[in-house]
């Protein structure tokens, strides 16, 4: 079947273009599927069909198939458990049994030619020699891309071969040449799994859960491709969370500094290494929707365009009820030299990371997240008292925190206004004001009882609440 623009050699320019041989010039999509678009054979024509739709789309990273319903099990989910049994000389046969009915039932219902059981086969023999944690988790991309390259006539790219996680987690660098000489060839279709790669030393080595996001990126960098399409069950993002407002307004574009701001408050979003390999080079990122593909979904980008600037004065607004507070008051505090290096060094010591550092005068607090401090509350105020001699300490258990996110906040007067003007007619006490340096964001602290009726009169400060 056809795959995509035709042509010998290719040459790959940075700005995602393609240049055949022929001259032609066409640019390149990555395509990366989520579980759900990948989870029964109705799911997978779909992702055909979004894939024949657009010669553009020359690169597909899946992962591996997600549940079919609310009772059944993600493969990832029945991989670790075999892997698990596995190690303990426990029979897996049973979780084992549910990944082959699955892989050879997607097999048997798209047509392709019995190959998939002869590969589960040598991997059940693996577990059974033991394997590490990672190869197994790995082969429900694995298995899925195999499948899929085989349904699309397209080239299956080994991510083993060609990219390299290293002892931080993180791409190396080698990745970009090792990648992209694979997929150089602008006139075929390439299936690259999810999920994986190898380490340093060759041992398959997986990213973070969630991690074919990153899987994604890395493709459409190492491809230079013009855009990366991230396929879900969402059409793209919206302002704030609908389970708390009723439906938040969709945001049409987003730049790469503000999703990363909405994700580290909650927000469901990309994997937050997926946006690092794009947002370096420049490549924008499109969240779609498998089940709505007409839908044009979220742009990620490094700019707002001009429209999207006059239409709204926030990207959105999101939060977290996990956080605890320690407030730290000493009269003559400004004039203490080393006053709140030592409060810090009081958490290093401790192995403490902290979000805020809030301050006056004479006070300073630190936020951080409650999972800290679990058992050893006592232990870290003693320190304190000890170290700093406070007149005064306070802690404060649990605090939820809201972000009001916008590249535009800096240069639109007012913004702090709406915001302190709503919770103020919501009733709400604010406990905790922080605004970064970068003004691209103004954090509130609020009791976590107030959390959702202050989140929704942010949002309505903003955007006209539906219903």
């Amino acid at each position: 079947m056809p795959a995509g623009p035709k042509g010998g050699s290719a040459a790959v320019k940075e700005s995602g273009q393609v240049e055949a041989a022929d001259g032609a010039v066409a640019e390149r999509i990555v395509c990366k599927f989520g579980g759900s678009s990948l989870a029964s054979t109705v799911q997978m024509r779909k992702v055909r069909a979004i894939i024949d739709a657009d010669p553009r789309r020359s690169v597909i990273v899946p992962s591996a198939p997600g549940k079919r319903d609310s009772n059944d099990t993600k493969i990832t989910d029945l991989l670790y458990l075999c892997h698990h049994a596995a190690s303990m000389n426990a029979d897996f046969s049973g979780p084992f049994g549910q990944i082959v009915e699955r892989f050879t039932g997607i097999e048997q219902e798209l047509g392709i030619a019995p190959m998939i059981a002869q590969h589960l086969q040598q991997f059940r023999a693996q577990l059974g020699a033991g394997v590490t944690a990672d190869f197994a988790a790995s082969r429900g991309e694995h298995f899925c891309g195999l499948l899929l390259a085989a349904w699309l006539g397209a080239d299956f790219v080994e991510p083993a071969e060609c990219i390299v996680i290293g002892t931080n987690g993180l791409v190396d660098p080698q990745t970009w040449g090792l990648l992209g000489a694979r997929l150089a060839d602008p006139g075929k279709r390439y299936v690259l799994p999810g999920f994986y790669g190898r380490d340093p030393d060759g041992q398959v080595r997986t990213f973070s859960r969630g991690g074919s996001d990153v899987s994604g990126a890395v493709a459409a960098r190492a491809a230079h491709a013009a855009l990366y399409e991230n396929w879900t069950d969402v059409s793209g993002l919206l302002m704030a969370d609908p389970r708390i407002v009723s439906q938040p307004r969709p945001m049409a574009e987003v730049t790469y500094a503000e999703i990363r701001e909405l994700a580290y408050m909650g927000a469901s979003v990309l994997h937050d290494e997926a946006m690092a390999p794009v947002r370096e080079v420049g490549i924008p990122v499109n969240i779609r929707n498998t089940n709505e593909p007409d839908h044009p979904g979220t742009r990620i980008v490094a700019e707002l365009s001009p429209e999207i600037i006059q239409s709204t004065q926030i990207a959105g607004v999101a939060g977290k009820t996990s956080f605890s507070m320690i407030t730290i008051g000493k009269h003559l505090m400004n004039r203490e030299v080393g006053f709140v290096y030592r409060l810090l060094g009081v958490l290093e010591h401790n192995d403490i990371p902290f979000e805020h550092c809030p301050s006056a005068i004479d006070s300073v607090s630190v936020v951080l997240e409650s999972k800290w401090l679990e058992g050893r509350v006592e232990q870290v105020l003693d320190e304190i008292r000890r170290t700093l001699e406070p007149d005064e300490i306070e802690y404060v258990p649990s605090i939820a925190l809201i972000a009001i996110v916008g590249e535009e906040m800096a240069r639109t007067p007012g913004i702090a206004a709406k915001v302190f003007t709503a919770l103020a007619a919501a009733g709400v006490n604010v406990r905790l004001i922080n605004q970064g340096a970068s003004e691209l964001n103004i954090i509130v602290g609020v009791a976590p009882g107030d959390y959702p009726q202050a989140l929704r009169a942010i949002y309505g400060a903003f955007v006209p609440l539906a219903g």
